[in-house]
């Protein structure tokens, strides 16, 4: 990267030190350059280092896009602690949309348009797989422009099995469908022994990659994720990250990394201390610096707050995602803030914090540079 890092002497935690040395020799950092990173309370720090391994990629512009979410099942059969959304089958609470009303959801109104369409639902044994590709269909009919960004790798897992075809058959119809992408959904936190504890009947750490792999030597680019804030570890997040990296300079296949805030309202961790600002910006921070060979890491404002994810685009963050029109799993465990954002919202939020508003499709082609 052009230009010089910061030195050690705007560095107060002298643990960041090797660090530092490592990023102004070009070295890439390891496991206990990143447990080092998270562990550090010099945020001052943390973000310059950040900001600059962010600005040597995008300068000073902010990605977003205009989309939506549509979330067609909440009913799941995996039972996974942390989740406030999902309802198992026959408990009050559970819902399964129809066709239309899918359709009605994909359709934008008289002042409406949606770049990306973000699908993922439950584990659900009454949503057949010859539903989902209807409904798949059924979108593009209605807004054939759109790229779905549709169902995570568990759920691609639970097709399979289901089906009794293999991933990369399953894959291939949703492709063919009219699937674009995949989101990063899933992955959790990928060390098996915590992953035993938070999600027991979801599909392993090592499925995850092996499905995200697939995906990518098919040419189906995808995004991944991290939920952090529970009960996971330092060490847990650093294992996490360094397993994403691995596979990505392997397959080149993940567009952004997501970390994602957990939410605890309705779960049975309620009684966790809640996820701080300075937790948020530390994880984006170290996330940049650690990730190396990913372009986009994306600050989700529905789960952090618009505040944060301002502040995040000083911390490594390059992307705030979108107009997340109707968000329904992270509100449903707690999140306060909007259930979407118009566009002029949008603009608003990344100007405001300093930075170029570029509209982009999924695949991260800009669309539209916004003036300042």
């Amino acid at each position: 990267m052009a230009g010089a890092w910061i030195g050690r002497e705007r560095v107060r935690d002298a643990a960041l030190h090797p660090v530092v040395d490592k990023l102004e020799a070009g070295e890439r950092l390891g496991f206990e350059d990143g447990v080092a990173l998270f562990r550090s309370r010099d945020l001052q720090a943390l973000g310059a280092l950040a900001n600059r391994a962010r600005e040597a990629r995008h300068g000073d512009r902010a990605f977003f896009n205009v989309n939506r979410h549509i979330n067609h099942t909440n009913v799941c059969v995996t039972g996974c602690s942390f989740c406030a959304f999902a309802r198992k089958p026959g408990q009050e609470g559970g819902y399964r949309m129809s066709l239309e009303e899918v359709v009605a959801k994909a359709t934008p109104g008289p002042e409406e348009r949606w770049e990306e369409i973000h699908i993922v639902g439950g584990l659900d044994p009454q949503f057949p797989f010859d539903r989902c590709l209807e409904m798949i269909r059924a979108v593009k009919a209605v807004n054939p422009e759109v790229h779905l960004k549709t169902f995570t790798l568990v759920e691609v897992d639970y097709y399979a099995r289901r089906e009794r075809k293999s991933p990369e058959e399953i894959l291939a119809a949703l492709r063919e469908a009219g699937m674009g992408s995949l989101p990063g959904g899933g992955a959790e936190i990928l060390g098996e022994e915590l992953r035993k504890k938070i999600c027991p009947n979801k599909i392993s750490g090592a499925r995850w990659l092996g499905l995200a792999r697939t995906a990518h030597r098919m040419g189906i680019r995808s995004n991944c994720t991290m939920l952090y804030g529970h009960v996971e570890s330092v060490e847990d997040r650093v294992d996490h990250i360094l397993r994403l990296r691995e596979l990505q300079d392997e397959t080149g296949g993940f567009m952004a990394f997501i970390p994602l805030q957990f939410n605890k309202e309705n779960t049975p961790y309620e009684h966790l201390p809640e996820v701080t600002g300075e937790d948020n910006l530390r994880t984006l921070a170290a996330s940049r610096l650690l990730f190396d060979n990913v372009d986009h890491l994306k600050v989700y404002w529905v789960m952090v707050g618009l505040k944060i994810a301002q502040l995040a685009l000083w911390y490594g963050a390059d992307d705030v995602d979108g107009t997340v029109v109707e968000e329904r799993i992270t509100h449903d465990a707690g999140a306060t803030t909007p259930v979407g954002l118009g566009l002029q919202e949008l603009l608003h939020l990344i100007r405001s914090a300093g930075r170029v508003p570029v509209e982009r499709d999924t695949l991260y082609n800009a669309r539209r540079v916004y003036p300042a």
